[in-house]
């Protein structure tokens, strides 16, 4: 069982089961969406989605027919999508859980139309905390 929130905490959810095709998707509409070089989105059996808190804080757009992405009208965090041509699973975006998860991305998708600031480098520091050159 998985758990996840809304950065404001006022919409919180429960996942029963696993989570399939966990993918990096670099596509400009996850990252208009996210505000980030890509998103990490993995699928869900619907009938395993409990929405447990916050029913009333959440708000859809229809970005195109058929295809609604659900977030907190507080906060704004996307807390899951649907396509009706696959009414069986829904999409989340992974920085909704709270709880540690098993599996792990398959793979990085529409890597040519990756943001062209982003690299795959994973040789450039990495810090806990904020890199020493923030000031307090």
């Amino acid at each position: 069982m998985y758990q996840g929130s809304c950065l404001c905490s006022k919409v919180k959810v429960t996942i029963a089961g696993g989570i399939d095709s966990i993918i990096y998707c670099h596509c400009s509409l996850c990252r208009k969406n996210s505000g980030t070089a890509y998103a990490t989105n993995g699928f869900i059996q619907r009938d395993g989605f409990n929405l447990t808190e916050g029913k009333q804080h959440l708000s859809a757009f229809e970005f195109k027919p058929g295809r609604i992405r659900y977030f907190c009208s507080c906060c704004g965090s996307p807390i899951y999508s649907e396509n009706k041509d696959d009414p069986s699973r829904l999409r989340i975006r992974l920085g909704l859980l709270d709880s540690d998860i098993n599996e792990r991305p398959i793979s990085h998708n529409f890597v040519s139309s990756k943001a062209n600031w982003d690299t795959f480098n994973t040789e450039i520091p990495c810090y806990d905390g904020f890199e020493p050159s923030r000031g307090k």
